[in-house]
């Protein structure tokens, strides 16, 4: 669904559009060019030629009022390498569209199953809320018992009240947050913010037996960044040739289809031919530019080292990530189990303490701590959880890995 609906996504998918629409713009330069013109020229008198060796009248060689009209045929034969490099650039532009949009299919997945485990852990906190205000409401209910046949004093029923209004106002906050969760959801899926929200629990604990050093070549593999570097590299090279081809000249090929006269219809005239062509090669070459192509050129080639440099620091910030991720994951893993057990501790202890309690052999206040140990527990191991399952969403998006 996020694939298909995210505006951000969406957007970055009509990046390759306009990357195939520059390629094929840069393919057209290498075909001829065909443009026409049409002008009026009105002279102040006819033109009129005298000879010394030819006596009588002067000849007149032009009329006062001209018109032309020119087409013109303009084929490119040789540019130094210039449009060859620019369109290797552009084929390399839609290269890198496709990397990016593989890098933000992978961002997108791991968004998206950020915002579905953090539905489902909001979900968590309002399950362990519910059961602790459920659990202190017991609880104050025996403490007014109590109070109410003069066992215990004011003060134990009035701490067991406080702390029942303590919980529920913890579970409105942990009722906001998943109703926060769901509208985050929502907007990564490119859903209505209050559309309804059901998920399926997949919180749970399946070991990992994978090590850093294969994770690492995975996402060496898979990771369109480091393709997407290689294209950068290849494409610094191509501008540093593009830059280059000022060293040559360039070779052009016209062709013109010239009808004149001195009438709009330009069709011909004493002084005009009807029609007549013209074809011209033309070699032209700025051979001096106080060094300009030279210093574009090396600042080029700075920019092909200053690649080389991106990559190699890519591949250390592609390592520190899986790095991360994989000590996350590994945490995770060791605190799982850990906090499991925990949570039967404190709920043992609770039960525990409840039973003393409505026995009399020990006070309210040791029924109040024994619910904020379980409450604890219960949002550690599913913290703990719910780290896991994000530690190995990263890693595996780390890794280049779509599923």
């Amino acid at each position: 669904r996020a694939l298909a609906e995210n505006r951000r996504f969406k957007a970055l998918q009509e990046s390759k559009d306009q990357a195939l629409m520059v390629e094929r713009q840069s393919r057209t330069e290498f075909l001829p060019k065909a443009g026409t013109s049409y002008g009026y020229t009105r002279l102040d008198e006819a033109r009129q030629f005298r000879s010394d060796f030819l006596p009588g009248e002067p000849i007149t060689i032009s009329s006062r009022d001209n018109y032309q009209w020119r087409g013109t045929l303009t084929q490119p034969i040789f540019t130094g390498f210039a449009l060859l490099s620019a369109y290797e650039l552009s084929k390399l532009g839609v290269d890198l569209a496709e990397l990016q949009i593989a890098t933000g299919r992978l961002d997108l997945i791991l968004a998206a199953k950020e915002a579905y485990f953090k539905v489902l852990i909001a979900d968590k906190g309002v399950e362990v809320a519910e059961k602790a205000v459920a659990s202190l409401s017991a609880n104050r209910d025996v403490a007014d018992n109590f109070y109410q046949v003069g066992i215990i004093p004011i003060n134990d029923l009035l701490k067991a009240e406080v702390e029942l209004a303590n919980a529920e106002q913890k579970l409105v906050q942990a009722r906001n947050a998943a109703a926060l969760a769901r509208a985050s959801f929502n907007n990564v899926l490119a859903r209505p913010l209050s559309a309804p929200v059901d998920v399926k629990d997949i919180l749970y604990h399946r070991p990992d037996e994978g090590s850093f050093s294969g994770y690492y070549q995975l996402a060496l593999d898979n990771r369109p960044e480091i393709k997407g570097m290689d294209v950068s590299l290849r494409r610094a090279e191509q501008e540093k040739r593009l830059v280059a081809s000022a060293y040559y000249p360039e070779v052009v090929l016209s062709y013109d289809y010239i009808k004149e006269g001195d009438s709009p219809a330009v069709s011909g005239s004493p002084f005009h031919e009807a029609n007549r062509w013209e074809i011209t090669a033309g070699l032209s070459w700025t051979f001096w530019e106080w060094g300009r192509t030279v210093h574009s050129v090396s600042e080029n080639r700075v920019r092909v080292r200053q690649a080389e440099e991106s990559e190699r620091q890519l591949r250390e910030l592609i390592a520190l990530r899986v790095k991360e991720s994989y000590l996350n994951l590994r945490e995770s893993e060791e605190n799982v189990p850990v906090a499991l057990s925990s949570i039967e501790q404190a709920e043992e202890n609770h039960r525990m303490s409840v039973e003393r309690y409505k026995e009399q052999v020990t006070t309210n206040t040791e029924v109040l701590d024994a619910q904020t140990l379980l409450s604890q527990a219960k949002d550690n191991y599913y913290g703990a959880l719910y780290r896991y399952n994000v530690a190995l969403s990263q890693l595996r998006v780390a890794m280049g890995l779509l599923d």
